[in-house]
């Protein structure tokens, strides 16, 4: 609890955790420019804290053209070394390439789907999962929606996207309510979800 409130405990004390907690996580995104955000976030976040990927998202934004799949699925070369030059965000080249992949591959999901938000928000059926854990331990690390995602997206030439990190997408994008429900944000996300 900070500030008087009960929270989720992951969201600690942190300025920067906490707002992100209260004010986006868990709620349902629509905005394809959005999901690639927190699809890059996610991506770059294996094997790091998520304080960490919090603490540095304005350097990925202005790195990654304000995540403009457009712009970044043109990046070349180039672009991928001054990337792994830049200490202001995670300079692992795998992630990097990855990330340009991935614009690429949402393109096409757009081509085909007219929206990735159309695309993504299938795997749920078209609603917010709405869970009801009484503590984070309950939380799973991913789900059967998340396994059929992650191989759908794979199957499309998605990289680092599998199970845990789409559940963690999953989680951020608003698709389940993790909330636990001693935490003041599960009512609120709740009135929120797609239905």
């Amino acid at each position: 609890m900070t500030g008087g409130r009960p929270r989720c405990g992951w969201a600690g004390s942190e300025a920067r955790m906490v707002a992100y907690h209260d004010t986006e996580w868990g709620v349902p995104v629509f905005d394809d420019r959005r999901h690639f955000e927190f699809l890059v976030l996610d991506g770059f976040q294996a094997g790091l804290s998520w304080a960490v990927i919090l603490r540095k998202r304005e350097a990925f934004r202005a790195a990654f053209g304000d995540f403009d799949p457009v712009a970044v699925s043109s990046f070349a070369e180039d672009d991928v070394k001054r990337l792994q030059a830049d200490a202001s965000i995670v300079r692992n080249r795998l992630k990097i390439e990855a990330t340009i992949a991935n614009a690429a591959r949402l393109l096409d999901v757009q081509k085909e789907f007219g929206t990735f938000d159309a695309f993504i928000w299938s795997f749920t059926g078209g609603r917010t999962i709405r869970n009801r854990w009484s503590s984070m331990a309950e939380v799973p690390a991913h789900t059967r929606e998340s396994e059929r995602m992650s191989r759908e997206l794979r199957r499309r030439g998605f990289r680092f996207v599998g199970p845990t990190i789409c559940y963690a997408y999953m989680q951020a994008a608003g698709m389940v309510n993790d909330h636990t429900t001693s935490c003041f944000r599960h009512a609120e996300v709740r009135t929120m979800a797609r239905r």
